[in-house]
């Protein structure tokens, strides 16, 4: 990387490179904020979703605090010093109501949010328009036809895309990433990308891409899932209401 900074440098670019040693703590949950709250004088309800802010944190100096998550719930992600994120992790345990999870929970409560895992989900090899994303395209930029990909992308908005990013619910085993999507007729049309159990629903859930003509929510699909086809119908997502902050 320093490499790459002093070959920009000798072009004459005015660029520079500092490392950041910090460590991310992620709280989340429908009372995450209020146990936040106990240990710093902002108002966190100033801070919608989204949004940041540079606090001091049950006593630790420099924390950018910024509500958002993986979750789909109300939460934070704290950026701590390395030297302070065992001292603030250990003051947010103090809470009864704080317990560690590891990452099965936080995939499980990501997917019934619908929300992507890039290499899983999303690639370097996917538009927007295929992975249900098109919303990141504002009405401005689909006009002027001004970011990288536009020739590509525009026509997929106009509805020329031949695959997208559905939700999946069945009953019976987990569906699992790359398990082959078929029509109820028995045609491969696409795969399975991320699946599990979900918690909430108490019924599986996965996504993954299809042929565009089959991704009308409640289109009746099978899934293959080791040896035998299960079906599985296409759902909206997420799965589970989101339940980001705002001041509205």
């Amino acid at each position: 990387m320093q490499d790459k900074v002093r070959e920009l440098q000798s072009r004459g670019s005015d660029v520079g490179l500092e490392v950041v040693d910090n460590a991310l703590l992620a709280l989340q949950g429908p009372t995450a904020a209020r146990v936040l709250q106990a240990g710093v004088a902002d108002d966190l309800r100033k801070l919608p979703f989204m949004t940041s802010a540079v606090m001091e944190v049950f006593g630790v100096p420099s924390c950018r605090v910024t509500r958002c998550g993986y979750t789909g719930e109300d939460g934070v992600e704290i950026s701590v010093p390395v030297a302070g994120a065992v001292r603030l992790a250990t003051a947010l345990l103090g809470n009864p109501e704080v317990k560690l999870a590891g990452l099965a929970a936080r995939d499980s409560l990501r997917l019934e949010a619908g929300l992507c895992l890039y290499g899983s989900d999303i690639d370097e090899h996917t538009t927007p328009v295929e992975g249900s994303l098109g919303w990141t395209l504002g009405r401005r930029r689909r006009a002027a036809m001004d970011f990288p990909g536009a020739a590509v992308i525009v026509p997929q908005l106009q509805g020329k895309v031949q695959r997208r990013r559905v939700g999946l619910t069945c009953e019976g085993a987990p569906m699992r990433p790359h398990s082959p999507i078929l029509s109820a007729e028995g045609t491969v049309i696409g795969a399975v990308t991320s699946g599990c159990p979900s918690p909430c629903l108490k019924r599986n859930v996965a996504m993954g891409y299809v042929l565009s003509e089959y991704s009308r929510p409640g289109t009746p699909l099978l899934v293959q899932v080791r040896r035998q086809q299960q079906v599985a119908v296409v759902s909206k997502m997420p799965f589970v209401p989101t339940n980001y902050y705002t001041l509205k």
